[in-house]
């Protein structure tokens, strides 16, 4: 099942306090950008962000899962610890990469 228009709304707005928050649709889900950094790939209704250890302590009880065939497995992260999701996006911020240029 597609992530609804409503969920994407809804976890924009959640990260609007890091910065510029965008979402791009991907084959029927979405990657959420936080300042032109891709930090969520969302599926289903689901947020997932990467496993990596930056966010290891933060995400100890989160459940996991893959968003799409083929993933690699990666947290779920809830909504329901605003501060929390906060300190978890800009952590992983922090680590991941911008995108790379498109070749033209």
């Amino acid at each position: 099942m597609p992530c609804t228009p409503d969920f994407i709304a809804f976890v924009c707005d959640a990260l609007s306090p890091l910065g510029e928050v965008r979402s791009r649709k991907m084959m029927g889900d979405y990657v959420i950008y936080v300042n032109e950094k891709c930090v969520i790939t969302a599926c289903d209704n689901n947020a997932f962000v990467k496993k990596l250890p930056c966010i290891e302590a933060m995400m100890k009880d989160a459940e996991c899962g893959c968003p799409y065939p083929g993933a690699k497995e990666a947290w779920i992260l809830e909504f329901a610890d605003r501060n929390k999701v906060l300190k978890v996006i800009q952590a992983l911020w922090n680590e991941l990469p911008f995108p790379k240029a498109k070749k033209k």
